[in-house]
């Protein structure tokens, strides 16, 4: 299997007139692919938490009569097990062909959400959601680490926080394309699962369509990635990109294609890296805020009688679009005011989330308020200000995700860059997104005390936290930043 997942050798350089258009067409082709490709695997991890509206009603009406709280624990299992293997596998990635391992990752992990949806027994009890969703989050962190590798190799230095910036974009163009997806899947496939619960009554389940109809599309674009991607140029008979473009900025020992052994990885580059520390600290919060405010927006919009089913998909799924030009100019916030700096990008970014969670959470009083002052129709004012809300966190939380991930790998060499991002991926997600947004939020929401505002009190803080963290690298990563 290790032998399979070998990068392919170095072919005979192409003849000199012909590299620039090679390289001009092979670029296209392989961002292409590590965009679809990472956008298909948000197909296959988001499911659940479109699904548990419908699988937290009672069994007579369609659900399966589960609490928040236990398919928040069940949800948190997709993040735990990415946490370690987004880290696990980034070493594994930096010495893998990167086509085969994100393809190989991207329909293992279609096969085991479609099986979800299409069989009860996978959904009988919370425990083997929760192991069927480990899997799944183990198999995700075949995602990010190939792409990491395939844009340090086809994309130099200098231009890597922007194009980083658009391709990191695919992952919030995939969680908004699994919003839409699942409305579609709702209507087209939702009549078929009708299930009996007894005594001849039958019930229909058309949330399982939820798992069943992206996971569809994730497998068609498993098959683009595999003509699309190539590992890197050397393996197309091309230059290496630094010395194609003639970005030579940067120290040579973060250009070299050599295999670091695994004591120095871990040891010189990762564990010893104070900055790289402080970057995963502010990881924590913002991938609390990431996942907290996006996966339980539609539980929390209809319980609050903000939004209604359909309303509430459309919102998750704006929210995510939104943050493709949040991420943009985010990164041409760093790359042309900041000289690729991300910390001050970053900070700026945080408070302003912090400002639009405030007004998400106040919607209701915001559109009464507007509703009096201009004779405005309260419901499509109140459902105004819950979209425009969710769209601005959308827009400004993403470039941070987007930053942070690029700050990591800009601090170690190329043939580091997997294990750096998965080690900043591990605090995000086991901290930030498993234990916080999924299981903390999860029991806060579900308790009669505290419940949902409390639940904003949480996400403001932790913006405000990120902001203060992402500013402690400010100066830091002015001194040792590797742009001359």
């Amino acid at each position: 299997m290790f032998k399979f997942l070998e990068p392919p050798k170095d072919k005979a350089l192409l003849p000199k007139e012909k590299i620039d258009s090679e390289y001009k067409r092979m670029r296209t082709k392989v961002f292409l692919g590590a965009f679809l490709g990472y956008a298909a695997y948000y197909l296959v991890r988001k499911n659940l938490a479109l699904a548990i509206p419908g699988m937290i009603q009672p069994i007579e009406n369609g659900g399966l009569g589960y609490t928040k709280l236990q398919l928040g624990i069940a949800l948190s299992a997709i993040s735990i097990a990415y946490a370690f293997s987004k880290f696990l596998m980034g070493a594994l990635s930096d010495r893998s062909d990167a086509r085969k391992f994100l393809v190989i990752g991207l329909v293992l992990s279609s096969i085991m959400m479609m099986s979800v949806g299409l069989f009860p027994f996978a959904t009988s009890s919370v425990t083997i959601i929760f192991v069927f969703m480990l899997i799944i989050g183990w198999l995700a962190g075949m995602g990010w680490p190939p792409c990491g590798r395939v844009m340090v190799h086809w994309f130099s230095h200098n231009e890597r926080s922007f194009k980083m910036s658009i391709w990191n974009t695919s992952h919030t163009f995939g969680s908004g394309m699994m919003g839409n997806l699942s409305a579609i899947g709702a209507v087209l496939i939702g009549g078929f699962f009708i299930v009996d619960i007894g005594g001849g009554v039958m019930v229909e389940q058309s949330w399982r369509a939820v798992f069943v109809f992206p996971s569809m599309v994730a497998l068609v674009i498993a098959i683009f990635c595999w003509w699309a991607l190539r590992d890197r140029p050397q393996a197309c008979g091309l230059p290496p990109i630094d010395l194609h473009r003639n970005d030579l900025s940067v120290k040579k020992e973060m250009s070299s294609d050599a295999k670091i052994p695994l004591s120095e990885l871990f040891v010189k580059h990762i564990f010893k890296n104070k900055v790289l520390w402080l970057i995963a600290l502010a990881n924590v919060f913002v991938y609390l805020v990431r996942y907290g405010i996006g996966d339980w927006s539609p539980t929390y919009c209809q319980e609050a009688g903000l939004l209604n089913s359909e309303q509430s998909k459309m919102a998750f799924a704006l929210h995510n679009y939104a943050g493709v030009p949040g991420t943009i100019v985010c990164g041409l916030i760093s790359a042309k005011l900041f000289k690729g700096r991300c910390a001050p990008a970053n900070v700026i970014y945080m408070l302003l989330v912090g400002v639009s969670i405030l007004v998400y959470w106040k919607a209701a009083p915001i559109a009464s308020f507007l509703s009096d002052t201009f004779t405005l129709d309260l419901i499509s004012t109140r459902i105004t200000v819950v979209y425009s809300s969710l769209i601005a966190i959308g827009f400004f939380i993403y470039g941070p995700v987007a930053l942070i991930g690029v700050q990591a790998i800009n601090l170690v060499p190329k043939n580091a860059a997997g294990t750096a991002a998965g080690f900043v991926g591990l605090f995000g997600y086991l901290i930030g997104d498993a234990l916080l947004s999924k299981i903390l939020i999860g029991a806060v929401a579900s308790n009669k005390n505290l419940g949902w505002n409390a639940t904003f009190y949480i996400f403001i803080f932790a913006s405000l936290l990120a902001a203060i963290l992402s500013a402690t690298t400010w100066k830091i990563e002015k001194e040792t930043c590797l742009i001359n």
